[in-house]
């Protein structure tokens, strides 16, 4: 390989990852004394943020609302980010790593975090079912095609 080829080789790393923002909140001690049959309503969404012109910080955020008995139990709310070097890449890949690359790489801290807290809540671990980001950006990718062909048909 020549030095002009590997001057402009493409660079994908991830250079740190964190808890970005956490809350845990219990609605009331009743919550305890009563027989545990959860419903849970889970949201997730990403979002992407270019710090300088090679690095970006993408974040997951998860919140979780814990209803039992009619009554909130709890909400969950965690956001976890990283900041990943992203170098020689080209423009029309870069929806593609920040919107489910990177997510993917960040899920299973993201997971971790909210177990852990829910479990030094008192509950049950609540262990988050996997996600294929790749399944979710090509769906969304289709969705935003559909919406711009019907806006452009109208």
């Amino acid at each position: 390989m020549s030095e002009e080829q590997q001057a402009v080789q493409a660079q994908l790393a991830l250079e740190r990852i964190y808890v970005k923002d956490a809350s845990f909140e219990v609605s009331g001690a009743k919550v305890f004394t009563q027989e545990w049959q959860p419903e849970l309503n889970i949201n997730l969404s990403s979002a992407a943020e270019q710090l300088d012109p090679t690095h970006f910080e993408v974040s997951l955020k998860v919140v979780v609302t814990a209803n039992n008995a009619g009554e909130t139990a709890f909400i969950v709310d965690v956001t976890q980010a990283g900041i990943f070097l992203i170098e020689n890449v080209e423009q029309e890949r870069l929806p593609y790593i920040l919107g489910a690359y990177c997510p993917n790489i960040l899920f299973p801290f993201l997971r971790e975090a909210i177990n852990d807290l829910v479990v030094r809540g008192s509950f049950p671990q609540l262990l988050l079912s996997p996600i294929n980001f790749d399944a979710e950006f090509e769906a969304n990718m289709q969705r935003l095609q559909q919406q711009a062909d019907a806006t452009g048909q109208a």
